[in-house]
């Protein structure tokens, strides 16, 4: 990456001789492997490298961006140009421009995000195979969709005119498999899969293969659901999507614009006092860790919500500015578009009760393992979506349902919410078991 850097800080002072007040730039390499394995055979094997540079630049209040994948002399001297022309004609944008100096890293962490180096196809592909055999050696799975196994690497470099420069690399395997059980008209299909930085923090591929096939033959012989208002349980392989509707109604730009339904809520409870939502860009092997933010800001674990209490925005340097305050080190990037605000490790804190114990005094519920279509408004906070899962009776899951609707409000759902101690680092967006009071569930 020393090389990127010095191609970077080049480019930055070609820049600056053609006229920009200021520049930032970015390069950005990526390397992916991955293998398809379906029915016992190898389907095929895909690999990719791919380097791409971004350079922003600014002329007084004016932005532009220009990207490339050519990196001759020729190729950059047209990118500056590109730029600098763009600027000239670009709207005003009061608000844009570097990061502050003072809030700029110095130290960046080791957070053993970058792994070991690229995998041997052939291990990926066993991988695969023995998950896809796990689950169609489950009894009732009928056919499979396949297994996938892949890595990829990224390696990122940043620059700016203000003296930061800093890089570092990230790796990542997953692991998936699909199938389907039953038959004809009655078939129902299921996944599971597993992420990690490094290899050996996969799952067995043997147990994610099982899930798969278990997680499918359950759902076989669903029932119909009449309308009616009851507690609804989000399994932790899903409920993640909740903390992204949070995610979305705490960015800066949102609340810049008053386009968030949650645009008056800054250091109010909008969950209960036991719910504590933390974003981590430091975690340790962490699936979306980095020791910088994409403008160089320095980054730090962060109680987002705090015993109920929700504590801050996501905040870039430009948002921040809209909102008279500092940036929180969460901007992300590409290399063809300015900074924006996005969560790195997001996550709610375990409660401390048990799946079963968190669904055992409900006498009628739903507990939901599919959500399907995007229902969410986030201007004004209303969730619909369509779900599937099993009844819950009695306090235990009693049978599979399907083709139904869970309504409310994400506000409602926030201070209606329990969380359960079973979580997962799954995605890098991730939440316990979370049961919410009173939603509507809606048949057909």
């Amino acid at each position: 990456m020393t090389d990127h850097l010095d191609m970077l800080d080049d480019l930055i002072a070609r820049a600056r001789k053609a006229g920009a007040d200021a520049a930032d730039a970015l390069a950005v390499g990526s390397t992916a492997l991955s293998v398809a394995h379906r029915l016992g055979k190898a389907e095929g094997v895909e690999r990719a490298e791919s380097t791409d540079l971004g350079l922003r630049v600014f002329l007084g209040k004016r932005q532009a961006v220009a990207s490339t994948t050519d990196f001759s002399a020729a190729g950059l001297s047209r990118t500056v140009e590109q730029a600098i022309n763009m600027a000239k004609v670009a709207p005003e944008d009061p608000w844009c421009g570097l990061a502050d100096e003072k809030d700029l890293a110095c130290d960046f962490p080791d957070l053993d995000i970058a792994g070991s180096g690229e995998p041997d196809p052939l291990a990926l592909t066993a991988l695969a195979a023995e998950a896809e055999d796990a689950a169609r050696a489950v009894p009732g799975v009928t056919n499979s969709e396949g297994a996938e196994a892949g890595w990829s690497r990224s390696d990122v470099a940043l620059a700016t005119s203000a003296g930061f420069r800093g890089a570092y690399a990230s790796g990542h395997y997953g692991l998936s498999v699909s199938v389907l059980a039953g038959t004809g008209t009655g078939m129902e299909t299921d996944h599971a899969f597993s992420a990690a930085v490094h290899m050996e923090d996969l799952k067995a591929a043997a147990e994610v293969g099982h899930d798969a096939g278990t997680r499918a033959v359950r759902r076989l012989n669903p029932r119909k659901l009449s309308t009616r208002r009851v507690p609804v349980v989000f399994e932790n392989r899903l409920s993640g999507r909740l903390l992204r509707a949070l995610a979305g109604g705490i960015s800066g730009p949102s609340i810049a614009r008053g386009t968030s339904f949650l645009k008056d809520a800054l250091d109010k409870e909008i969950f209960a006092p036991d719910i504590t939502v933390i974003d981590d860009p430091h975690r340790r092997r962490g699936l979306r860790s980095k020791p910088f933010d994409g403008e160089g800001v320095a980054n730090a674990r962060r109680a987002i919500i705090d015993r109920g209490r929700l504590t801050t925005w996501l905040l870039d340097s430009t948002s921040g500015r809209q909102l008279g305050l500092a940036s929180t080190g969460h901007a992300a990037r590409g290399t063809s578009a300015p900074p924006s605000p996005s969560p790195t490790n997001f996550y709610m804190e375990p409660g401390k009760l048990s799946r079963d114990d968190l669904i055992k005094d409900i006498a009628d519920g739903l507990f939901v393992t599919d959500l399907m279509g995007m229902g969410v408004n986030g201007v004004t906070g209303d969730y619909s979506q369509g779900a599937a899962g099993f009844w819950i009776e009695n306090g235990t899951i009693a049978y599979p349902v399907s083709e139904v609707t869970i309504a409310s409000n994400l506000k409602d759902m926030f201070r209606a919410m329990a969380a359960a101690s079973d979580l997962e680092f799954r995605s890098g967006t991730d939440a316990p078991t979370l049961r919410i009071e009173g939603m509507t569930v809606a048949g057909k």
